[in-house]
């Protein structure tokens, strides 16, 4: 069976570099990415659970892979570096409620 982390990580690492500043550039572009990955998820049956377990994977690809773009990501980045395993999945759920509720 694939790994997921191993999967997402490929997944993002081919996206093309100017579909990921087009992404990054503001918080709200990364709102509405997160978004349509989540109706995507939604549609396929995942629950809210697996999709926090998605968010995870990207938040840890960005801290490891990108910078952030604007303060917003910045002060994820920061919260994600310090937080412990458990913080980090109740952020995760935080995320996809917001990107739930993006406009």
């Amino acid at each position: 069976m694939a790994d997921p982390k191993k999967q997402a990580e490929e997944k993002l690492d081919n996206m093309s570099e100017s579909k990921k500043e087009d992404i990054l550039e503001s918080f709200s572009e990364f709102q509405q990415y997160l978004k349509g990955k989540v109706e995507k998820g939604e549609s396929l049956g995942l629950s809210e659970e697996q999709m926090a377990k998605g968010a995870e994977r990207v938040a840890e690809y960005l801290k490891n892979h990108e910078s952030p773009k604007n303060t917003e990501e910045k002060l994820l980045q920061e919260m994600w570096q310090v937080a412990e395993d458990d913080e980090k999945h109740k952020m995760a759920h935080v995320l996809v409620k917001l990107a739930k509720k993006a406009g």
